[in-house]
């Protein structure tokens, strides 16, 4: 019996971001996530070029060296990011997390640095095989914060450890066996960030192919507000001789699909997004573009961070080194902010080169640096208001401001966040209320995107739906969408005067009910 890997991925922009900077890699030896961090450029350049490094392990690695190449590889790939960045110094900064298995056989190589994630399915069970390399995992690890707390703190963007080319990397790597019928998810932030793990769970385990929940997963995310690119790649454990049909080509995704096109590289649009671990395989490139390992336990949204002794499928080529503190030190170096002269200024150039959108009084703003403070002192500052208000978005959008959408690189991008935010609301209109007088609505007809849809101001005096011109009775039955209430309002006055007119004079406007008596 052959075992091997059945695999889908795919990678999707999201609901808030302009471009793609998560890239992603699924053959029949190599799976691999990378999400890109840097501005929307550097971050493309960032992923797209870890996964380049690592492609090229997609080929029969013997089981006793799979672990080293692997981790060969992704120093390689950080110096690769150095000698970008010496290249353009104006790419200065960018970096990018990454999460990948290389297999053979039984037995994969998991390495894992940043806050991508790797999970398990295996008997019915979620696990999650990774650990975050993030400020506020290591609140939660030192007993600091509580789990929800994690959930909305203003530095959990903050990375402790990341691929950026600018010193030693320290990566997490493990060797592992799998289990036929296991299934392994690898994916960015931008779906574990916003789908529960219970949901996670749920998905994987329902899903029959890969493919199927790759696609759901996405979705789920996307429905969650999709606040940041999105993802996934998911491989099964199979018998290859079970498998029906050829095995076929990698899948690339994301950033790194771009750079490959964008050296004529072919694309396979037609091609089915699957493959199984053999040798060489036939066509499909997916067209979407958009600590350590941790021990098993299953997941729960109560304890998911968990990490409980590991089973003893989970195998240590050597033993852990215990996880450095001294990243974040570094971090904090780089924005200290150092008072002079009774003021302040932050000694790192990049900060104000960051914005990020969030609620302030009720309203949607944007600030300029980072949603972070440093010995007291924050490094942003409020930079613009919008007329949006944070209580007309769907609950979705409202989530996803009230936590803040972090890391756009410009004024452009953040001001480009809101007008997409502006598309996300749940939205005022004059209607019906299904007892024949005009009244104003929120989120009439929006209950999918999970809007109330309710009456939120009945006319006051009465408008009876009846009493207007055919054209507005039309328009009303319908439902006229407005900016606002005020506007709403004011639309109900001009419907009331229209009423009036038609009962005293209703000749007066074309399509006026007939008066009583003249039927």
């Amino acid at each position: 019996m052959t075992i091997g890997i059945r695999f889908a991925a795919r990678s999707d922009v999201g609901l808030l971001r302009e471009g793609n900077e998560d890239s992603a890699y699924a053959g029949t030896r190599l799976l691999a996530v990378a999400d890109g961090m840097g501005g929307h450029v550097g971050g493309e350049i960032a992923s797209a070029a870890a996964i380049e490094t690592l492609k090229p392990l997609d080929v029969d690695v013997p089981a006793n060296e799979i672990v080293g190449v692997l981790e060969q590889a992704v120093h390689r790939a950080n110096e690769t990011l150095h000698n970008i960045v010496e290249g353009d110094p104006s790419l200065q900064g960018m970096g990018t997390t990454l999460t990948a298995m290389l297999w053979n056989g039984r037995q994969l190589a998991l390495v894992h640095i940043g806050d991508s994630r790797a999970y398990l399915l295996r008997n019915g069970e979620l696990f999650q095989i990774t650990h975050d390399h993030t400020l506020v995992q290591s609140l939660v690890d030192e007993g600091r914060i509580s789990l929800d707390e994690a959930a909305s703190h203003p530095q959990r963007s903050l990375l402790l450890r990341a691929l950026d080319g600018r010193g030693e990397v320290d990566p997490d790597v493990s060797l592992r066996e799998a289990q036929l019928g296991d299934r392994y998810l690898l994916c960015s932030d931008g779906l574990c960030s916003v789908v529960t793990a219970e949901t996670i769970h749920h998905a994987l385990s329902a899903a029959v192919e890969p493919e199927q929940a790759v696609r759901q997963l996405i979705d789920l995310a996307n429905r969650g507000g999709g606040p940041d690119n999105i993802t996934c790649v998911v491989a099964d454990v199979v018998e290859l001789e079970s498998l029906p049909g050829p095995p076929l080509k990698p899948i690339v995704a994301g950033a790194a699909h771009n750079a490959t096109r964008t050296r004529g590289e072919a694309d396979h649009p037609g091609a089915a997004p699957g493959g199984a671990m053999a040798g060489e395989s036939p066509a499909h490139r997916a067209a979407a573009l958009r600590g350590e390992p941790q021990q098993q336990s299953a997941v729960t949204v109560a304890d998911m961070q968990a990490v409980p002794p590991q089973a003893d499928d989970a195998l240590q080529l050597t033993p852990l080194k215990p996880r450095r503190r001294w990243p974040w030190l570094v971090g904090v170096a780089m924005v200290l902010v150092v008072l002079v002269a009774g003021g302040s200024y932050v000694a790192w150039s990049s900060v104000q080169g960051q914005y990020y959108v969030a609620s302030d009084n009720g309203q949607v703003v944007i600030f300029q640096g980072m949603n972070d403070k440093v010995l007291g002192q924050k490094l942003s500052h409020l930079k613009e208001r919008s007329d949006l208000k944070v209580e007309d978005l769907t609950p979705s959008a409202q989530s996803s401001v009230r936590k803040t959408i972090d890391n756009l690189s410009s004024l452009g991008n953040a001001r480009r966040t809101i007008t997409n935010l502006r598309g996300m609301i749940c939205r005022t209109s004059v209607a019906d209320d299904g007892k024949g007088v005009v009244a104003v609505w929120k989120g009439r007809d929006q209950q999918q995107e999970g809007c109330t849809n309710k009456v939120i101001q009945p006319s006051q005096p009465e408008v009876r739906t009846n009493t207007l011109t055919t054209e507005s009775k039309k328009a009303v039955r319908k439902g006229i969408t407005v900016a606002d209430l005020p506007h709403a309002q004011d639309k109900v006055d001009q419907l009331r005067e229209e009423a009036a007119k038609c009962k005293s004079h209703p000749t007066s406007l074309q399509g006026c009910p007939p008066a009583p008596g003249n039927h």
